[in-house]
């Protein structure tokens, strides 16, 4: 019997979480992954559980996942290897601090609680940085996690708790005949549900088509990379602020000594091929800005570097809530690369509204009726 309350299509940390969440509301859930659990955007990002920097009206999202995160092991039962340790922002000119000291003034009320460091307390307290590091602003209990294992943890907790988890599964359509949705797949048949979930990332706007909801979703590729293993040493993720695309690095080191480390530079990526490529001159220009924030990482070795298929919105803004035009369809897709953090309260907020028709976390700026009347 392919009948259950939800269908979610999309198996990355948006889909398997709320797979999570809605069980635990008590809604029989089927999860529809064309792959693997976590195999696309979910588990090649750089892994950054950072609330700092993010929009103003994203920070009570933000926030209701960073309480989730602090949970994992008593939820899922794994720790997805998260650690609160901290994310410093860093940055290269008076008006960049300035700028810093804004945003944690604006942020503030919200309940993120961040803390300017000038340029002597910085480097008494991070004696490794280098010169060029003239202010930061220190988030203490922002952190990082394990990518390739977040979206699969949940995964297993959803099946755990009750889920239909169908991994293999391509769907081919989605259609509307009566109280219920068909969902065709080309693997398993026809699946029903009166209500349906598309997390599909950066295939979410072909779904959206089908209903007279197209948006301007684009595809790229971030650029990763990882160091051998050195002593451990740095404690929390590191960022720059900067205004320039090519100065912006971020990196973080993991307990096993390998230093994690992409920047905002992009590379080509495709939703047809579902294969998104590195190139050298950006990994090499983010070494080479990491290497700006701390020169001792000048001679460490690259041992591998990766790409995946993210989706962006032209105002970096995700999609969730419900249609505009299908009642019982909703939508959480296109995070433009800032997903992983956000991604747990998404699948919470997700499932408060599908089973309440309300949800206590503002989710108004990321419907998709914004983008009424724009092509594809």
């Amino acid at each position: 019997m392919n009948q259950s309350d939800v269908i979610v299509v999309g198996g990355g940390i948006m889909g398997c979480s709320a797979a999570f969440f809605l069980r635990r509301r008590g809604l029989s859930v089927t999860l529809l992954e064309r792959g693997l659990t976590g195999q696309q955007a979910s588990g090649t990002n750089f892994g950054n559980v950072r609330r700092q920097g993010r929009y103003l009206h994203q920070l009570p999202l933000a926030n209701r996942a960073r309480d989730i995160w602090g949970r994992l092991p008593e939820l899922i039962g794994e720790d997805c290897e998260f650690v609160a340790s901290g994310h410093l922002r860093i940055c290269y000119t008076p008006e960049q601090a300035a700028k810093l000291e804004a945003y944690a003034n604006d942020a503030r009320p919200y309940g993120l609680a961040l803390e300017m460091i000038s340029s002597n307390a910085l480097r008494a307290r991070f004696p490794y940085l280098g010169r060029d590091a003239i202010a930061g602003c220190f988030a203490p209990i922002d952190g990082h996690a394990n990518p390739r294992l977040t979206a699969p943890a949940f995964g297993r907790a959803a099946a755990r708790a009750g889920a239909r988890v169908e991994e293999g599964t391509e769907v081919l359509s989605i259609g509307k005949t009566g109280a219920d949705f068909t969902v065709e797949t080309w693997e398993k048949g026809t699946f029903r549900a009166p209500i349906v979930l598309v997390t599909a990332g950066a295939w979410g706007n072909k779904l959206s088509s089908q209903f007279g909801e197209s948006v301007p979703l684009a595809v790229h590729g971030p650029q990763m990379a990882v160091t051998e293993p050195l002593p451990y040493r740095l404690g929390p993720t590191f960022g720059v602020s900067t205004p320039h695309v090519k100065e912006t690095v971020y990196f973080r080191q993991v307990k096993r000594g390998n230093v994690v480390y992409g920047g905002s530079t992009r590379g080509p990526a495709s939703n047809e091929t579902n294969r998104a490529s590195v190139l050298p001159e950006n990994i090499l220009g983010q070494f080479e800005q990491m290497r700006r924030v701390i020169p001792g990482l000048a001679r460490v070795n690259i041992i591998r570097t990766w790409s995946g298929v993210e989706s962006y919105l032209p105002d970096d803004v995700p999609i969730m809530g419900p249609s505009a035009t299908t009642p019982g369809l909703f939508y959480a897709f296109g995070f433009c690369g800032a997903g992983f953090q956000i991604g747990p309260g998404v699948g919470d907020v997700m499932a408060e509204l599908i089973a309440t028709g309300a949800t206590t976390t503002p989710i108004e700026p990321y419907s998709i009726a914004r983008f009424s009347g724009a092509a594809a």
